[in-house]
């Protein structure tokens, strides 16, 4: 009987612990599924959002499949619907919020101070969408792009009659033909460049980066690209209405800025190359704090290129209609400063002076002291922003100029990999030579994982690229290619200031503070890519103002990667939804037990004063 009972007994012990077994693996299952499902912050939030997997195309009419996004249980997005913001009058179509017409002519002329930055204060910023114009079409693709620019994306003619004879712009039915010329170069840019690589190593990779002054519609920066040379070109927003913007639609790097009383946007010992072509900038004046500013961003051993007046004044003062001795003193002043700077001149010939800056820091700071310099004393001389120009001399001591003199650096393309001066010798605060490798690494990973998301990413498609937070430039660097160019925005409050090693790489970019509204026209990027922006941004400035200008700067059908934590791009995710973008979320290219995930957007098209996407 007893055996009958523990028979009994060891049956019923035997059925609950198969059913307890059973119940612990339903229940994993499950847990498993709603982890994996985006119900409640789990580290796989996103995985059904992209069941299409990582071979995802972000076609410009692909239409994602949002109706996975906003569901019941996802972090801040249960209880409330996005904001759905509004189109701007037609009349906003170019708006410029930091160099706005309106505002700009109520701030003092002289020292061109009403050309700088002037953003809006808080109350007056736009929280609506910037329509693009009727009749916009995506841009050319490159280059095809440099010669021809639909005219409905910037219709200004001005700028045809204006500069007919200096063969600038010619308006030839729907487009813009661009014929390459200049007001220094009517014959074309390429001629001009062959006269410059006469004198400066043009061809062999010692030169890569350039500063365009006063650029025009930057024909030059234009022409040097199948030269391997990428230039930085600005110009204010002036009466040569959309130059910047004509720059921008034919794929050239370019930015609305002016010399007036605040420092430029870069980093010291930045550029390979200066140059000026009849930018009427008066180099001259104020004891050449111009020229001192040139020389604060100009590498040792880079170039300083002048063309047009006063340069050979004697031949052409006729021709510029200005008094002989106004041009004599004006070249006379020049001539002093640049012997002050250490720079050497090298040429002279026709209306074309090229100066060069002596590596040789210690003899010239002995002859500077000499001659009475003043020399900057500033702990942080690539503390720029909104800084004003000074009247000194920007010193390197020893190891400064040997760590980053042009001699040093390696020709392109070599420097895009190897270590830069500025890593190598320890100047980066945090960042060894082994983390340095160790970022490039990682960015080639990133970006291999973005080309299967994106296909379309790197084939001609995508000319003008943003890099919103471009830390030592491995985005860049991972994506570089003839078809495209990136902007490398280091944010003011990023951790550490690493402007410098992007342009030591042969890449250029600028600083920016993402309160603010950035120095271009609407329309300018066709891939922005933010990696950990709102993080950073995080109880700096509002979210909502970031993203609206992100819109604002991006063309329509343009795309977005976003790179960040989880509960920042949910709230992203949320907010972009009203604003005329189609979006999906999924996982880091480790897996979905990273926390760090990518948001990928496209822009819809749409124009004039549409209610929704056409």
């Amino acid at each position: 009987m007893a055996n009958k009972f523990n028979s009994s007994d060891s049956r019923t012990r035997s059925s609950v612990s198969i059913f307890i077994v059973a119940g612990l693996c339903c229940f994993f299952y499950l847990l498993g599924a709603w982890q994996r499902s985006g119900f409640g912050k789990g580290d796989s939030i996103a995985l059904e959002m992209t069941k299409s997997g990582a071979e995802c195309n972000i076609l410009p009419n692909l239409n994602f499949e949002t109706h996975h996004g906003g569901q019941a249980g996802i972090i801040d997005d249960s209880d409330s619907k996005a904001t759905e913001y509004k189109p701007c009058h037609p009349q906003y179509t170019d708006y410029t919020p930091c160099q706005d017409q309106k505002r700009a002519m109520t701030f003092p002329r002289e020292n061109m101070i009403y050309r700088e930055r002037h953003c809006p204060p808080e109350g007056e910023k736009l929280h609506c969408l910037i329509p693009a114009p009727e009749g916009y079409v995506t841009p050319f693709p490159w280059p095809k792009s440099r010669d021809y620019v639909p005219y409905a994306n910037a219709p200004y003619k001005s700028l045809t009659v204006e500069k007919a004879i200096q063969n600038w712009i010619q308006y030839e039915g729907n487009v813009f033909r661009f014929p390459g010329g200049g007001t220094q170069f009517p014959q074309g840019a390429d001629k001009y460049i062959d006269q410059l690589a006469s004198v400066i190593p043009i061809a062999n990779g010692t030169v890569r980066t350039a500063l365009d002054t006063g650029c025009g519609v930057a024909s030059w920066g234009a022409y040097l690209w199948k030269r391997n040379v990428i230039a930085m070109s600005f110009a204010p927003r002036d009466s040569h209405e959309a130059q910047v913007q004509f720059a921008l639609e034919r794929g050239v790097p370019a930015v609305i800025g002016v010399f007036g009383t605040v420092k430029l946007p870069y980093p010291s010992r930045a550029f390979d190359m200066a140059h000026c072509s009849r930018c009427l900038i008066p180099w001259g004046v104020n004891d050449g704090l111009y020229m001192k500013e040139v020389d604060r961003v100009l590498r040792p051993g880079g170039y300083w290129v002048l063309s047009g007046p006063p340069i050979n004044w004697k031949t052409n003062y006729k021709a510029w209609q200005r008094p002989m001795e106004e041009l004599q003193e004006e070249q006379r002043k020049i001539e002093e400063v640049a012997k002050l700077l250490c720079w050497e001149k090298k040429s002279e010939k026709g209306e074309i002076a090229v100066w060069q800056k002596k590596m040789d820091t210690d003899s010239c700071r002995a002859s500077q002291e000499n001659a009475g310099a003043t020399f900057c004393s500033s702990k942080d001389i690539d503390d720029v922003w909104y800084k004003k120009m000074e009247q000194c001399i920007t010193p390197y001591n020893k190891a400064d100029s040997d760590e980053v003199s042009s001699g040093d650096l390696k020709p392109f393309p070599e420097r895009l990999y190897a270590v830069p001066p500025r890593i190598a010798s320890g100047s980066v605060s945090g960042v060894s030579v082994e983390a340095y490798l160790e970022d490039n690494k990682q960015w080639k990973k990133h970006v291999n994982a973005y080309r299967k998301i994106n296909k379309i990413i790197d084939s001609g498609r995508y000319r003008n690229i943003m890099d919103m937070n471009a830390g030592l430039g491995g985005f860049a660097a991972a994506l570089q290619s003839p078809k495209l160019w990136v902007m490398n925005v280091v944010p003011t409050i990023a951790n550490k200031n690493t402007l410098g090693v992007i342009y030591e790489r042969g890449l250029i970019g600028i600083y920016h503070d993402w309160c603010e509204a950035f120095s271009t026209y609407p329309r300018t990027y066709d891939l922005i890519h933010a990696n950990g922006v709102f993080s950073l941004y995080k109880d700096k400035c509002n979210f909502e103002d970031i993203l609206l200008e992100m819109d604002r700067i991006l063309r329509p059908e343009g795309a977005v990667i976003f790179r960040d934590e989880v509960d920042v791009l949910v709230k992203v995710k949320k907010m972009i939804g009203g604003m005329k973008w189609d979006s999906k979320m999924m996982d880091h290219e480790d897996g979905p037990l990273v926390p760090e995930k990518i948001l990928v957007a496209v822009k819809q098209y749409w124009v004039g004063n549409s209610t929704s996407a056409q």
